[in-house]
Protein backbone atom coordinates (compact mmCIF):
# COMPACT_ATOMS: atom_id res chain seq x y z
CA UNK A 1 0.00 0.00 0.00
CA UNK A 2 0.96 3.59 0.15
CA UNK A 3 0.68 4.90 3.37
CA UNK A 4 1.77 8.30 4.52
CA UNK A 5 2.52 9.07 8.06
CA UNK A 6 1.83 12.33 9.48
CA UNK A 7 3.43 13.27 12.17
CA UNK A 8 4.69 16.48 14.67
CA UNK A 9 8.05 15.45 14.40
CA UNK A 10 10.23 12.65 12.49
CA UNK A 11 10.82 11.21 15.75
CA UNK A 12 12.18 7.74 17.29
CA UNK A 13 8.91 5.90 17.21
CA UNK A 14 7.91 8.16 13.49
CA UNK A 15 11.20 6.33 12.04
CA UNK A 16 10.78 3.03 13.36
CA UNK A 17 7.61 3.01 11.95
CA UNK A 18 8.64 4.62 8.81
CA UNK A 19 11.90 2.25 8.55
CA UNK A 20 9.53 -1.06 9.19
CA UNK A 21 7.03 -0.52 6.94
CA UNK A 22 9.22 -0.29 4.06
CA UNK A 23 10.56 -3.67 5.15
CA UNK A 24 6.85 -5.13 4.70
CA UNK A 25 6.79 -3.96 1.27
CA UNK A 26 5.09 -0.78 1.01
CA UNK A 27 5.33 3.14 0.36
CA UNK A 28 5.83 5.76 2.84
CA UNK A 29 5.53 8.97 2.85
CA UNK A 30 5.60 11.13 5.61
CA UNK A 31 4.34 14.97 6.07
CA UNK A 32 5.08 17.10 9.30
CA UNK A 33 1.73 18.65 11.23
CA UNK A 34 3.11 22.45 10.83
CA UNK A 35 1.76 25.25 12.59
CA UNK A 36 0.50 26.76 8.86
CA UNK A 37 0.79 23.40 6.97
CA UNK A 38 -2.32 23.09 5.07
CA UNK A 39 -2.88 18.75 5.99
CA UNK A 40 -6.47 18.64 3.52
CA UNK A 41 -4.22 19.70 0.62
CA UNK A 42 -1.13 18.06 1.50
CA UNK A 43 -2.90 14.91 2.27
CA UNK A 44 -4.81 14.84 -1.45
CA UNK A 45 -1.64 15.28 -3.03
CA UNK A 46 -0.17 12.14 -1.72
CA UNK A 47 -3.48 10.17 -2.35
CA UNK A 48 -2.62 7.78 0.48
CA UNK A 49 -4.38 4.22 0.99
CA UNK A 50 -4.21 4.84 4.64
CA UNK A 51 -2.71 7.60 6.75
CA UNK A 52 -1.30 6.50 10.23
CA UNK A 53 -0.19 9.02 12.85
CA UNK A 54 2.23 7.46 14.88
CA UNK A 55 3.12 10.52 16.99
CA UNK A 56 1.06 13.48 16.17
CA UNK A 57 0.21 16.70 19.05
CA UNK A 58 -2.60 18.14 17.18
CA UNK A 59 -6.21 16.43 16.17
CA UNK A 60 -6.61 15.83 12.43
CA UNK A 61 -8.87 17.56 10.49
CA UNK A 62 -12.02 16.48 9.93
CA UNK A 63 -11.80 17.22 6.12
CA UNK A 64 -9.06 14.79 6.25
CA UNK A 65 -10.61 11.68 8.48
CA UNK A 66 -13.56 11.90 6.82
CA UNK A 67 -11.58 11.31 3.14
CA UNK A 68 -9.26 8.67 4.32
CA UNK A 69 -9.25 6.16 7.14
CA UNK A 70 -6.58 7.74 9.31
CA UNK A 71 -5.01 5.41 12.21
CA UNK A 72 -3.67 6.98 15.24
CA UNK A 73 -1.35 5.84 17.73
CA UNK A 74 -2.16 6.33 21.66
CA UNK A 75 0.55 5.83 24.26
CA UNK A 76 -2.18 3.94 26.74
CA UNK A 77 -4.26 1.15 26.88
CA UNK A 78 -8.07 1.35 25.40
CA UNK A 79 -9.96 4.02 27.38
CA UNK A 80 -7.25 6.00 28.62
CA UNK A 81 -7.26 9.29 26.76
CA UNK A 82 -5.27 12.69 27.00
CA UNK A 83 -2.31 14.37 26.07
CA UNK A 84 0.43 13.18 29.24
CA UNK A 85 -0.73 9.32 28.96
CA UNK A 86 2.84 8.00 29.63
CA UNK A 87 3.88 10.67 32.18
CA UNK A 88 0.97 9.87 34.11
CA UNK A 89 1.49 6.26 34.00
CA UNK A 90 4.97 6.29 35.01
CA UNK A 91 3.59 9.26 37.94
CA UNK A 92 1.32 6.72 39.44
CA UNK A 93 3.80 3.77 39.43
CA UNK A 94 1.85 1.56 37.35
CA UNK A 95 3.61 -1.39 36.24
CA UNK A 96 1.75 -2.47 33.14
CA UNK A 97 0.50 -0.10 30.19
CA UNK A 98 -0.58 -0.82 26.50
CA UNK A 99 -0.64 1.18 22.71
CA UNK A 100 -3.46 1.37 21.05
CA UNK A 101 -3.96 2.36 17.47
CA UNK A 102 -7.36 3.66 17.07
CA UNK A 103 -9.47 5.82 14.11
CA UNK A 104 -9.64 9.29 13.87
CA UNK A 105 -12.61 11.18 14.56
CA UNK A 106 -14.11 13.94 16.08
CA UNK A 107 -13.04 13.59 19.72
CA UNK A 108 -9.55 12.89 20.32
CA UNK A 109 -8.79 9.75 21.44
CA UNK A 110 -11.87 8.35 21.11
CA UNK A 111 -12.57 6.07 17.88
CA UNK A 112 -12.90 2.58 16.89
CA UNK A 113 -9.85 0.33 18.09
CA UNK A 114 -7.96 -1.39 15.43
CA UNK A 115 -5.13 -3.03 17.66
CA UNK A 116 -4.10 -2.79 21.37
CA UNK A 117 -1.07 -4.35 22.53
CA UNK A 118 0.17 -4.75 26.08
CA UNK A 119 3.04 -3.93 27.40
CA UNK A 120 5.15 -3.95 30.97
CA UNK A 121 6.71 -0.41 32.62
CA UNK A 122 10.26 -0.99 33.99
CA UNK A 123 11.28 1.54 36.34
CA UNK A 124 12.97 3.54 33.00
CA UNK A 125 12.55 7.02 32.31
CA UNK A 126 9.92 8.18 30.19
CA UNK A 127 11.97 8.84 26.67
CA UNK A 128 13.72 5.52 27.61
CA UNK A 129 10.68 3.51 27.86
CA UNK A 130 8.94 5.11 24.74
CA UNK A 131 12.03 4.45 22.77
CA UNK A 132 11.97 0.43 24.06
CA UNK A 133 8.57 -1.25 25.48
CA UNK A 134 6.17 1.30 24.05
CA UNK A 135 7.89 1.55 20.87
CA UNK A 136 8.07 -2.47 20.92
CA UNK A 137 4.15 -2.31 22.15
CA UNK A 138 3.39 0.64 19.21
CA UNK A 139 5.05 -1.28 16.15
CA UNK A 140 3.10 -4.23 16.53
CA UNK A 141 -0.41 -2.91 17.00
CA UNK A 142 0.70 -0.77 14.10
CA UNK A 143 2.30 -3.32 11.92
CA UNK A 144 -1.62 -5.46 12.78
CA UNK A 145 -3.55 -2.78 12.03
CA UNK A 146 -2.15 -2.23 8.53
CA UNK A 147 -2.59 -5.95 8.28
CA UNK A 148 -6.61 -5.40 9.30
CA UNK A 149 -6.67 -2.66 7.17
CA UNK A 150 -5.08 -4.26 4.03
CA UNK A 151 -7.45 -7.24 4.56
CA UNK A 152 -10.19 -5.59 3.97
CA UNK A 153 -12.71 -7.62 6.32
CA UNK A 154 -12.02 -6.52 9.90
CA UNK A 155 -14.30 -3.79 11.66
CA UNK A 156 -12.83 -1.64 13.85
CA UNK A 157 -14.46 -1.91 17.76
CA UNK A 158 -15.97 1.27 19.02
CA UNK A 159 -14.58 1.69 22.36
CA UNK A 160 -17.27 1.09 24.43
CA UNK A 161 -17.10 -2.21 23.36
CA UNK A 162 -13.60 -2.73 23.05
CA UNK A 163 -11.71 -4.65 25.74
CA UNK A 164 -8.50 -3.81 27.16
CA UNK A 165 -4.99 -5.41 26.12
CA UNK A 166 -4.89 -8.65 28.38
CA UNK A 167 -1.81 -9.71 26.42
CA UNK A 168 0.51 -9.43 23.40
CA UNK A 169 -1.45 -11.95 21.50
CA UNK A 170 -4.91 -10.96 21.62
CA UNK A 171 -7.69 -8.16 23.56
CA UNK A 172 -9.97 -9.22 26.50
CA UNK A 173 -13.33 -9.15 26.96
CA UNK A 174 -13.01 -6.35 29.58
CA UNK A 175 -14.90 -2.67 29.41
CA UNK A 176 -12.68 -0.06 30.32
CA UNK A 177 -14.56 2.75 31.50
CA UNK A 178 -12.87 5.78 28.96
CA UNK A 179 -11.24 8.44 31.17
CA UNK A 180 -9.90 11.48 29.91
CA UNK A 181 -7.11 12.92 31.83
CA UNK A 182 -5.40 16.58 31.62
CA UNK A 183 -1.91 17.63 31.04
CA UNK A 184 0.71 16.93 33.67
CA UNK A 185 1.33 20.27 34.69
CA UNK A 186 4.48 21.52 37.01
CA UNK A 187 1.79 21.48 39.79
CA UNK A 188 1.58 18.09 40.01
CA UNK A 189 5.09 17.25 38.97
CA UNK A 190 6.72 19.51 41.28
CA UNK A 191 8.95 18.00 43.70
CA UNK A 192 8.79 18.55 47.65
CA UNK A 193 12.44 17.55 48.49
CA UNK A 194 11.72 16.99 52.62
CA UNK A 195 8.46 15.59 52.39
CA UNK A 196 8.99 13.11 48.67
CA UNK A 197 10.27 9.80 49.34
CA UNK A 198 13.65 8.98 46.69
CA UNK A 199 11.54 6.94 44.84
CA UNK A 200 8.80 9.33 44.48
CA UNK A 201 11.73 12.09 43.75
CA UNK A 202 12.66 9.47 40.80
CA UNK A 203 9.17 8.81 39.68
CA UNK A 204 8.65 12.53 38.85
CA UNK A 205 11.77 12.41 37.49
CA UNK A 206 11.40 9.94 35.25
CA UNK A 207 8.12 10.75 34.07
CA UNK A 208 9.10 14.54 32.60
CA UNK A 209 13.47 13.86 31.81
CA UNK A 210 13.06 14.26 27.92
CA UNK A 211 10.57 16.61 28.05
CA UNK A 212 9.23 18.85 29.91
CA UNK A 213 11.47 18.32 32.52
CA UNK A 214 10.55 19.10 36.09
CA UNK A 215 10.40 23.06 37.16
CA UNK A 216 12.45 23.23 40.59
CA UNK A 217 14.24 26.60 42.17
CA UNK A 218 18.27 26.15 42.55
CA UNK A 219 21.16 28.09 43.52
CA UNK A 220 18.72 31.45 43.32
CA UNK A 221 17.83 30.18 39.61
CA UNK A 222 14.55 28.31 38.08
CA UNK A 223 15.70 25.57 36.28
CA UNK A 224 14.08 22.27 34.55
CA UNK A 225 15.89 18.89 36.00
CA UNK A 226 16.16 16.27 33.46
CA UNK A 227 16.22 12.56 34.09
CA UNK A 228 17.12 11.23 37.60
CA UNK A 229 18.89 8.07 38.87
CA UNK A 230 19.05 6.80 42.85
CA UNK A 231 22.78 7.01 45.35
CA UNK A 232 22.51 5.09 47.88
CA UNK A 233 24.98 6.32 50.62
CA UNK A 234 25.44 10.26 50.51
CA UNK A 235 23.02 11.63 52.35
CA UNK A 236 23.17 15.52 53.34
CA UNK A 237 19.61 18.41 53.60
CA UNK A 238 16.94 17.92 51.83
CA UNK A 239 17.67 19.88 48.49
CA UNK A 240 21.13 20.57 49.54
CA UNK A 241 23.95 19.59 46.34
CA UNK A 242 25.89 16.94 47.94
CA UNK A 243 28.29 16.21 45.07
CA UNK A 244 29.41 16.25 41.66
CA UNK A 245 29.95 12.92 39.33
CA UNK A 246 30.78 12.88 35.37
CA UNK A 247 29.00 16.25 34.77
CA UNK A 248 26.02 15.60 36.77
CA UNK A 249 25.16 16.66 40.01
CA UNK A 250 23.77 14.50 43.30
CA UNK A 251 21.27 16.15 45.56
CA UNK A 252 19.85 14.64 48.85
CA UNK A 253 16.29 13.94 49.49
CA UNK A 254 14.57 13.37 52.41
CA UNK A 255 15.57 10.12 53.08
CA UNK A 256 18.83 9.59 50.59
CA UNK A 257 19.65 11.36 47.29
CA UNK A 258 19.57 11.54 43.72
CA UNK A 259 21.95 12.17 40.46
CA UNK A 260 20.93 14.51 38.19
CA UNK A 261 22.43 14.56 34.98
CA UNK A 262 21.01 17.16 32.89
CA UNK A 263 19.40 21.18 33.64
CA UNK A 264 17.83 23.78 31.69
CA UNK A 265 17.48 27.20 32.47
CA UNK A 266 13.84 28.31 32.44
CA UNK A 267 13.34 30.60 29.46
CA UNK A 268 12.98 34.06 30.15
CA UNK A 269 10.17 36.41 28.62
CA UNK A 270 11.20 37.06 24.77
CA UNK A 271 14.16 34.97 24.96
CA UNK A 272 15.17 32.15 22.52
CA UNK A 273 13.97 28.65 23.82
CA UNK A 274 16.94 27.44 26.28
CA UNK A 275 18.08 23.96 26.31
CA UNK A 276 19.26 20.43 28.18
CA UNK A 277 22.89 20.88 29.07
CA UNK A 278 25.27 18.66 31.32
CA UNK A 279 23.91 19.55 34.95
CA UNK A 280 27.75 21.21 36.33
CA UNK A 281 28.04 23.17 32.77
CA UNK A 282 24.77 24.52 32.76
CA UNK A 283 24.75 25.63 36.44
CA UNK A 284 28.52 27.10 35.94
CA UNK A 285 29.57 29.55 38.22
CA UNK A 286 26.21 29.33 40.37
CA UNK A 287 27.87 26.10 41.87
CA UNK A 288 29.34 26.32 44.51
CA UNK A 289 32.50 23.98 45.44
CA UNK A 290 31.49 20.22 45.72
CA UNK A 291 33.62 16.94 45.98
CA UNK A 292 33.83 14.97 42.75
CA UNK A 293 32.57 11.89 44.03
CA UNK A 294 34.74 9.32 41.54
CA UNK A 295 34.13 5.90 41.27
CA UNK A 296 37.14 3.14 41.35
CA UNK A 297 39.64 2.74 38.65
CA UNK A 298 38.73 -0.47 36.93
CA UNK A 299 37.75 -3.73 36.79
CA UNK A 300 34.95 -2.46 38.73
CA UNK A 301 31.75 -4.08 38.45
CA UNK A 302 29.11 -1.37 39.36
CA UNK A 303 27.51 -1.21 42.50
CA UNK A 304 23.27 -0.78 41.88
CA UNK A 305 23.49 1.53 44.98
CA UNK A 306 24.58 4.71 42.71
CA UNK A 307 24.93 5.68 39.72
CA UNK A 308 27.45 6.36 36.63
CA UNK A 309 27.15 7.16 32.96
CA UNK A 310 30.13 4.17 32.44
CA UNK A 311 30.94 0.86 33.84
CA UNK A 312 33.10 -1.94 33.30
CA UNK A 313 32.95 -5.63 34.71
CA UNK A 314 33.78 -9.09 33.75
CA UNK A 315 32.69 -12.96 33.38
CA UNK A 316 35.25 -15.12 32.82
CA UNK A 317 36.82 -14.26 29.35
CA UNK A 318 34.92 -11.44 28.50
CA UNK A 319 34.44 -7.82 29.72
CA UNK A 320 31.59 -5.24 29.46
CA UNK A 321 32.58 -2.07 29.28
CA UNK A 322 28.89 -0.35 28.67
CA UNK A 323 28.00 3.42 28.69
CA UNK A 324 24.46 5.27 28.92
CA UNK A 325 24.98 9.08 28.04
CA UNK A 326 21.44 11.46 27.77
CA UNK A 327 19.82 11.65 24.07
CA UNK A 328 23.20 9.23 23.22
CA UNK A 329 24.99 12.64 22.69
CA UNK A 330 28.99 12.17 23.41
CA UNK A 331 30.61 15.42 24.15
CA UNK A 332 34.03 16.34 24.07
CA UNK A 333 34.47 14.91 27.98
CA UNK A 334 32.30 11.95 27.57
CA UNK A 335 34.21 10.82 24.70
CA UNK A 336 37.59 10.94 26.44
CA UNK A 337 36.41 9.06 29.23
CA UNK A 338 35.27 6.74 27.62
CA UNK A 339 37.71 6.37 25.75
CA UNK A 340 40.09 6.18 29.00
CA UNK A 341 37.85 3.50 30.24
CA UNK A 342 37.89 1.53 27.36
CA UNK A 343 42.31 1.57 27.49
CA UNK A 344 41.79 0.13 30.66
CA UNK A 345 39.38 -2.03 29.80
CA UNK A 346 42.17 -3.34 27.23
CA UNK A 347 44.24 -4.08 29.72
CA UNK A 348 42.20 -6.74 31.34
CA UNK A 349 42.91 -10.28 30.62
CA UNK A 350 39.65 -10.86 28.56
CA UNK A 351 39.26 -12.15 25.07
CA UNK A 352 36.15 -10.30 24.17
CA UNK A 353 35.18 -7.41 25.18
CA UNK A 354 31.56 -6.01 24.58
CA UNK A 355 31.25 -2.01 24.06
CA UNK A 356 27.76 -0.32 24.65
CA UNK A 357 24.68 0.23 26.82
CA UNK A 358 22.37 -2.39 28.41
CA UNK A 359 18.97 -0.77 26.93
CA UNK A 360 18.95 2.57 25.11
CA UNK A 361 20.73 4.41 22.95
CA UNK A 362 24.25 3.20 21.64
CA UNK A 363 25.43 6.51 20.45
CA UNK A 364 24.25 9.10 18.40
CA UNK A 365 27.81 11.04 17.80
CA UNK A 366 29.07 14.64 18.52
CA UNK A 367 27.37 16.76 21.45
CA UNK A 368 25.32 19.50 19.82
CA UNK A 369 23.84 21.08 22.85
CA UNK A 370 27.23 21.29 24.27
CA UNK A 371 28.88 22.52 21.13
CA UNK A 372 25.89 25.25 20.82
CA UNK A 373 26.46 26.34 24.16
CA UNK A 374 29.93 26.86 24.02
CA UNK A 375 31.91 29.79 23.55
CA UNK A 376 33.69 29.07 20.17
CA UNK A 377 31.42 26.24 18.55
CA UNK A 378 33.51 25.63 16.35
CA UNK A 379 36.37 25.55 18.25
CA UNK A 380 33.98 22.79 20.22
CA UNK A 381 32.99 21.14 17.24
CA UNK A 382 36.76 19.98 16.12
CA UNK A 383 37.68 19.27 20.03
CA UNK A 384 34.56 16.89 19.85
CA UNK A 385 35.02 15.36 16.64
CA UNK A 386 38.73 14.40 17.26
CA UNK A 387 37.93 12.84 20.41
CA UNK A 388 35.30 10.36 19.15
CA UNK A 389 37.65 10.18 16.65
CA UNK A 390 40.15 9.07 19.12
CA UNK A 391 37.77 6.58 20.77
CA UNK A 392 36.79 4.97 17.02
CA UNK A 393 40.89 4.72 16.52
CA UNK A 394 41.07 2.55 18.99
CA UNK A 395 38.50 0.11 18.42
CA UNK A 396 39.86 -0.35 15.28
CA UNK A 397 43.18 -0.66 15.95
CA UNK A 398 42.29 -3.57 18.99
CA UNK A 399 44.57 -7.01 17.77
CA UNK A 400 44.87 -8.85 20.91
CA UNK A 401 40.85 -9.23 21.47
CA UNK A 402 37.14 -9.33 19.70
CA UNK A 403 35.26 -6.86 20.22
CA UNK A 404 31.30 -6.75 19.89
CA UNK A 405 29.32 -3.52 19.75
CA UNK A 406 26.15 -4.67 21.92
CA UNK A 407 23.32 -2.01 20.05
CA UNK A 408 20.50 -2.07 22.59
CA UNK A 409 18.85 1.13 21.19
CA UNK A 410 18.89 3.77 18.28
CA UNK A 411 22.13 5.06 17.07
CA UNK A 412 22.86 7.96 14.46
CA UNK A 413 25.74 9.79 12.71
CA UNK A 414 28.85 8.92 14.81
CA UNK A 415 27.75 6.65 16.89
CA UNK A 416 27.27 4.12 14.15
CA UNK A 417 30.14 4.42 13.04
CA UNK A 418 31.81 3.64 16.36
CA UNK A 419 29.56 0.47 16.50
CA UNK A 420 31.21 -0.09 12.88
CA UNK A 421 34.41 0.02 14.17
CA UNK A 422 33.82 -3.25 15.96
CA UNK A 423 34.40 -6.69 14.76
CA UNK A 424 31.16 -7.66 14.73
CA UNK A 425 28.08 -5.69 15.71
CA UNK A 426 24.98 -6.90 17.83
CA UNK A 427 21.97 -5.18 17.49
CA UNK A 428 18.11 -5.60 19.11
CA UNK A 429 15.64 -5.90 17.37
CA UNK A 430 14.08 -2.53 17.64
CA UNK A 431 17.35 -0.32 17.35
CA UNK A 432 16.61 1.96 14.35
CA UNK A 433 19.88 3.21 12.94
CA UNK A 434 20.40 6.76 11.12
CA UNK A 435 23.97 5.97 9.57
CA UNK A 436 24.45 9.35 7.57
CA UNK A 437 25.36 12.93 8.39
CA UNK A 438 24.16 15.41 5.83
CA UNK A 439 20.60 16.37 7.55
CA UNK A 440 23.21 18.58 9.96
CA UNK A 441 25.31 19.52 6.72
CA UNK A 442 28.01 17.45 7.63
CA UNK A 443 30.23 14.93 5.76
CA UNK A 444 31.28 13.21 8.49
CA UNK A 445 34.25 11.50 10.20
CA UNK A 446 34.62 9.08 12.78
CA UNK A 447 36.57 6.69 10.17
CA UNK A 448 33.03 6.33 8.04
CA UNK A 449 34.65 6.24 4.42
CA UNK A 450 36.92 3.27 5.46
CA UNK A 451 34.34 0.92 7.55
CA UNK A 452 30.84 1.89 6.13
CA UNK A 453 31.73 0.46 2.48
CA UNK A 454 34.02 -2.11 3.73
CA UNK A 455 30.72 -3.37 5.41
CA UNK A 456 27.92 -2.64 2.55
CA UNK A 457 29.85 -1.93 -0.33
CA UNK A 458 30.63 1.42 -1.83
CA UNK A 459 27.16 1.58 -3.77
CA UNK A 460 25.26 0.72 -0.62
CA UNK A 461 27.23 3.32 1.12
CA UNK A 462 26.50 6.00 -1.00
CA UNK A 463 22.88 5.72 -1.13
CA UNK A 464 22.28 5.52 2.49
CA UNK A 465 24.63 8.64 2.89
CA UNK A 466 22.60 10.49 -0.28
CA UNK A 467 19.21 9.66 0.94
CA UNK A 468 19.60 10.20 5.06
CA UNK A 469 16.68 7.65 6.04
CA UNK A 470 16.30 5.61 8.85
CA UNK A 471 17.58 1.72 8.37
CA UNK A 472 15.50 -0.92 10.84
CA UNK A 473 17.30 -3.44 12.54
CA UNK A 474 15.92 -5.93 10.03
CA UNK A 475 17.35 -3.66 7.07
CA UNK A 476 20.78 -3.24 8.96
CA UNK A 477 21.07 -7.22 8.91
CA UNK A 478 20.76 -7.41 5.02
CA UNK A 479 22.68 -4.59 4.04
CA UNK A 480 25.45 -5.73 6.15
CA UNK A 481 25.33 -2.92 9.10
CA UNK A 482 25.15 -5.38 11.73
CA UNK A 483 25.98 -9.17 12.13
CA UNK A 484 23.38 -10.41 14.41
CA UNK A 485 19.83 -9.46 15.52
CA UNK A 486 18.63 -10.46 18.81
CA UNK A 487 14.85 -10.51 19.06
CA UNK A 488 14.51 -9.40 22.63
CA UNK A 489 12.79 -7.25 24.68
CA UNK A 490 14.78 -4.28 25.87
CA UNK A 491 15.56 -5.76 29.48
CA UNK A 492 16.67 -9.05 28.12
CA UNK A 493 18.96 -7.33 25.76
CA UNK A 494 21.88 -7.84 27.84
CA UNK A 495 21.18 -11.16 29.33
CA UNK A 496 21.55 -12.59 25.75
CA UNK A 497 24.58 -10.30 24.70
CA UNK A 498 26.31 -11.86 27.83
CA UNK A 499 24.97 -15.11 27.20
CA UNK A 500 26.15 -15.46 23.08
CA UNK A 501 29.24 -13.18 24.26
CA UNK A 502 30.87 -16.22 26.86
CA UNK A 503 30.00 -18.70 24.07
CA UNK A 504 32.37 -16.56 21.41
CA UNK A 505 35.19 -16.36 24.56
CA UNK A 506 34.93 -20.16 24.85
CA UNK A 507 35.12 -21.11 20.72
CA UNK A 508 38.57 -22.40 19.69
CA UNK A 509 38.11 -20.24 16.59
CA UNK A 510 37.84 -17.07 18.60
CA UNK A 511 41.69 -17.27 19.05
CA UNK A 512 42.27 -17.74 15.27
CA UNK A 513 40.58 -14.42 14.66
CA UNK A 514 41.80 -12.35 17.57
CA UNK A 515 45.83 -14.09 15.80
CA UNK A 516 44.90 -13.28 12.22
CA UNK A 517 43.70 -9.29 13.30
CA UNK A 518 46.99 -8.13 13.62
CA UNK A 519 48.21 -9.25 10.13
CA UNK A 520 44.93 -8.12 8.62
CA UNK A 521 45.03 -4.66 10.41
CA UNK A 522 48.87 -4.64 9.00
CA UNK A 523 47.68 -5.50 5.10
CA UNK A 524 45.29 -2.31 5.65
CA UNK A 525 47.47 0.00 6.93
CA UNK A 526 50.04 -0.69 4.36
CA UNK A 527 47.49 -0.15 1.29
CA UNK A 528 45.58 2.51 2.97
CA UNK A 529 46.37 3.88 6.06
CA UNK A 530 43.41 4.69 8.46
CA UNK A 531 45.58 8.02 9.04
CA UNK A 532 44.55 8.81 5.27
CA UNK A 533 41.07 7.99 5.95
CA UNK A 534 40.87 10.35 9.10
CA UNK A 535 43.13 13.09 7.45
CA UNK A 536 40.47 13.46 4.75
CA UNK A 537 37.15 13.53 6.52
CA UNK A 538 38.61 15.73 9.30
CA UNK A 539 39.79 18.35 6.30
CA UNK A 540 36.48 18.36 5.34
CA UNK A 541 34.57 18.81 8.31
CA UNK A 542 37.33 21.31 9.60
CA UNK A 543 36.25 23.37 6.53
CA UNK A 544 32.54 23.47 7.36
CA UNK A 545 33.54 23.86 11.34
CA UNK A 546 35.20 27.42 10.10
CA UNK A 547 33.25 28.60 7.81
CA UNK A 548 30.31 30.88 9.47
CA UNK A 549 28.32 30.46 6.54
CA UNK A 550 28.19 26.69 6.64
CA UNK A 551 24.61 25.53 6.84
CA UNK A 552 25.98 23.14 9.96
CA UNK A 553 25.80 25.96 12.19
CA UNK A 554 22.05 26.83 11.13
CA UNK A 555 21.32 23.47 11.19
CA UNK A 556 22.78 22.90 14.68
CA UNK A 557 21.06 25.91 16.06
CA UNK A 558 17.86 24.91 14.87
CA UNK A 559 17.94 21.20 16.07
CA UNK A 560 19.24 22.64 19.94
CA UNK A 561 16.42 25.00 19.92
CA UNK A 562 14.17 22.51 18.51
CA UNK A 563 12.87 25.16 15.83
CA UNK A 564 10.50 23.77 13.37
CA UNK A 565 10.88 23.59 9.61
CA UNK A 566 9.24 25.68 7.41
CA UNK A 567 8.05 22.78 6.00
CA UNK A 568 8.04 18.83 5.47
CA UNK A 569 11.83 17.90 4.37
CA UNK A 570 11.56 16.98 0.77
CA UNK A 571 13.66 13.76 1.55
CA UNK A 572 10.99 12.37 3.71
CA UNK A 573 8.42 11.97 0.61
CA UNK A 574 7.79 8.78 -0.82
CA UNK A 575 10.44 6.77 -0.64
CA UNK A 576 11.39 3.21 -2.41
CA UNK A 577 11.14 0.24 -0.77
CA UNK A 578 13.96 -1.36 1.21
Amino acid sequence: MHILLLASAFNSLTQRTHAELRDRGHTVAVELALPDSPLPDLVRRHAPELVVAPMLRTAIPEEVWRACTCLIVHPGPVGDRGPSSLDWAIHDGADAWGVTVLQAEEEMDAGAVWACVACRIPPVSKSELYRGEIADAAIEAVMLAVERFAGGTYTPREQDTTGMAAARSGESDARPVPRTRPYLDQSVRRIDWAGDSTEDVLRKLRAADSQPGVLDELLGGEWYLHGGHPEGELRGRPGELLATRAGAVCRATGDGAVWIPELRPRREPGQPPTFRLPAVRALGDRLPPLPEHTLPRLPWAGDDRTWSDIRYREDGRVGFLSFSFPGGAMSTEQCRRLLDAYREACARPTSVLVLGGERDFFSNGIHLNVIEAAPDPAAESWANINAIDDLVEAVLTTTDRLVVAAVAGNAAAGGVMLALAADEVWCRSGAVLNPHYRLMGLYGSEYWTCTLPRRVGAATAERLMREALPVSSASALRLGLVDRILDRAPDGFAREVAALAGRLASLPATETRIAAKKTELDRLESTTPLARFRAEELARMRRTFDDPAAPYHALRRAFVHKERPACTPPHLGPAPVA
